[in-house]
């Protein structure tokens, strides 16, 4: 009769265990956070400008500083929604960002592609790393509809370019993860500029 009691109690205290960790919110993992996304149009196509506001913590500090690169992954959508079948994507890209540190010269190096820069401190590199410029996101010669797109950005640590023991230290470690949530906004490509209309009359005689 004693060991029903018990059991009874047990399960009691396992239900209530099971309730407090659904009520429990869960863990956010938006540490990064778009503070401002603009697109404008230019000669060449469609460029955006983009804030990030992140720091690294002490953890991942100690990563790069110990000579492992962290990449950071910028992506980008423009998309035009219809009614009438599925939404139009116009335009994705994707931009990645190397930051690495070398203990030889002491510097910090962000890097994208073949273009590369040196920084002689860690918030420098990050005052850098936070801010997006003049990125080419739609080709010039795309053409797009004189209507509303929506436009959607977001930064994350691309977890799946770091090493092996540091991926699975990310499954269970919150440390090692960090990005944000997209970031939505509206855009409408400018209309094009109406060709000139050449004058149908007679040129007046050169002299006059």
């Amino acid at each position: 009769m004693r060991g029903f009691a018990l059991c009874k109690k047990l399960l009691a205290a396992l239900a209530l265990g099971a309730v407090a960790l659904a009520a429990a919110p869960a863990a956010r993992a938006d540490d990064i956070e778009v503070t401002d996304a603009r697109l404008a149009a230019t000669e060449d196509g469609v460029v955006l400008a983009a804030d990030f506001a992140f720091d690294l913590n002490a953890r991942l500090a100690e990563v790069v500083t110990n000579g492992v690169p962290l990449y950071f992954v910028v992506e980008f959508e423009l998309t035009r929604p219809r009614w009438y079948w599925f939404d139009d994507k116009a335009a994705a890209k994707r931009l990645q960002l190397r930051l690495s540190y070398h203990a030889l010269s002491r510097h910090y190096r962000l890097s994208t592609g073949v273009l590369q820069r040196n920084y002689a401190s860690l918030d420098e590199a990050l005052n850098v790393l936070r801010r997006v410029r003049n990125w080419q996101v739609v080709e010039r010669g795309v053409s797009l509809a004189d209507a509303n797109y929506e436009a959607a950005v977001r930064m994350r640590l691309d977890l799946t370019l770091l090493p092996r023991p540091f991926q699975l230290s990310a499954i269970t470690n919150r440390e090692l993860n960090l990005e944000s949530p997209w970031r939505r906004f509206n855009f409408r490509p400018p209309a094009p500029a109406a060709a000139p209309v050449e004058s149908r009359e007679p040129k007046e005689a050169e002299g006059r």
